[in-house]
């Protein structure tokens, strides 16, 4: 071996976002002038850097490389001791590189955000609002969930009670509101209230959001059906003190009226017309006529030709990132009872509007974002899959939702991408205009479709990037 290495430290500790520097000390140990590459290796490699990254020495002497590990404030980069190690080839005697290892250990952090989904619901008797946590950390974290209100004007059912979410992961939390009193006769109230994600040793995290409370009767509606009793009594009093007297004035046939008199001969038949070619009946050649059967009738002769598998929407977006450099998104629907559509790309319209064919599925794919990540929402039955959310890279395609036939339709969807922000437009079912756009934080998610309480099918979807 011409060469002989060290590390120091050999271990050292980083916190997430900041640097440690390590030195390399190389010796050429042969008898003639080398030069050295070093390279790291491992998973530390792309967030390590290497300087210089080769070294020429002379027989005898020492030379120092300094390696700066920088691990990103991420979920990616879970807390704890991370293996690391760098490659130093001599370029005199490729055989014979060696590999020196260490030890970088990334210090723990947390963070935790919370939304809610909607933050506005209404009804008569309850409410369902749902409490999205997100754990942006790099360590595992365990809350406990509470809901509250000025006035106690409402109780909390809140399931489940407790959640431990993983780095980078979500967990999503069913709320259920109940009114302490129903409001039987008059207009709808907002009732304000807060739910808490409390962790030990921190400040617990409050998520405002209002519960409409709707009146079982308005009190417009008391006042019209009041009005109708009122005219109902005074017609039906008028018409008791004032029954009019109806008479037929029908007076019945005499009995012989159309008889022939018993004397007369009856009046000639006339002889049926005979049909013409159009009136006469066609021989359809089926059935018990014994007809030869005719070729590619009666349910399907023939050959098929085998259909054409449609375009994905990976497949259009790289086509649009082939013709034009940038962000784009591509994306189509799986429409209830006609199947995939064309695919269509940046704020093109996807589905139908106003023909009562909800979107089952979604398949999305985009370019310039650093990939895409969704979930797909069925209001009525709660998240599908909520806390597995379907997740691709740059010009792959992700798929959310179902084309079972048996699976329901879409009421909603989520969508995130790694780099930038993703804008959202839906059409609901029965709906006379778009909802209103809404776009994502650099590096969160947000919710489209229907309000929670209204369980309203998607049918049209629109995204930009």
């Amino acid at each position: 071996m011409s060469l002989w290495t060290s590390l120091e430290p050999s271990s050292t500790t980083v916190d997430p976002g900041a640097t440690t520097t390590v030195r390399l000390r190389v010796r050429n140990t042969g008898d003639v002038v080398d030069a050295y590459r070093v390279e790291p290796v491992g998973d530390l490699a792309p967030w390590t850097t290497v300087e210089p990254a080769e070294l020429r020495l002379y027989p005898g002497t020492i030379g120092t490389v300094e390696l700066r590990c920088t691990p990103p404030r991420t979920p990616d980069v879970t807390a704890g001791p991370h293996p690391y190690a760098v490659r130093i080839t001599p370029m005199e005697h490729p055989g014979a590189a060696t590999v020196a290892e260490g030890t970088v250990t990334v210090t723990p952090f947390t963070e935790v955000r919370a939304e809610m989904v909607p933050p506005v619901v209404s009804g008569w008797f309850r409410g369902r609002p749902k409490l999205a946590v997100d754990n942006l950390g790099n360590t595992p974290v365990t809350a406990s969930l509470s809901g509250g209100d000025t006035g106690d004007q409402l109780s909390y059912d809140i399931d489940p009670g407790n959640v431990q979410i993983e780095p980078g992961r979500a967990a999503f939390v069913q709320a259920t509101l109940r009114p302490q009193q129903v409001i039987w006769l008059g207009a709808k109230q907002k009732r304000p209230y807060a739910l808490a994600v409390r962790r030990s040793g921190t400040e617990p995290i409050d998520v405002g959001g209002t519960f409409v409370q709707r009146g079982i009767m308005p009190g417009w509606l008391a006042v019209v059906f009041a009005l109708l009793l009122a005219a109902t009594i005074a017609f039906v009093t008028i018409w008791m003190s004032h029954q009019p007297q109806v008479r037929s004035s029908a007076r019945e046939l005499p009995q012989q009226a159309g008889k022939l008199k018993p004397d007369s001969d009856p009046p000639p038949s006339k002889a049926a017309p005979e049909p013409t070619e159009e009136e006469k009946p066609k021989d359809d050649g089926g059935g018990d006529k014994g007809g030869e059967e005719k070729p590619g009738g009666g349910g399907g002769g023939g050959d098929e030709k085998p259909k054409e598998e449609k375009r994905t929407a990976a497949t259009a977006v790289r086509e649009l990132a082939a013709r034009s450099e940038g962000r784009h998104i591509c994306y189509r629907a799986f429409v209830q009872g006609k199947g995939w559509q064309d695919p269509v790309c940046d704020g093109a319209e996807a589905g139908t509007t106003g023909k009562s064919t909800p979107i089952k599925a979604l398949n999305i794919a985009t370019t310039g974002t650093g990939g895409v990540t969704g979930a797909s929402a069925y209001v009525a039955l709660g998240w599908r899959d909520g806390d597995k959310w379907q997740k691709a890279d740059d010009s792959a395609d992700m798929v959310i939702g179902s084309t079972e036939e048996t699976d329901p339709v879409l009421q909603g969807h989520t969508l995130q991408v790694s780099d930038g922000s993703v804008c959202l437009d839906a059409h609901l079912q029965g709906g006379d205009d778009w909802l209103e756009q809404t776009c994502t934080d650099p590096g969160t998610w947000k919710y489209g479709g229907s309000p929670m309480e209204q369980n309203i099918p998607l049918e049209a979807v629109r995204f930009t990037v």
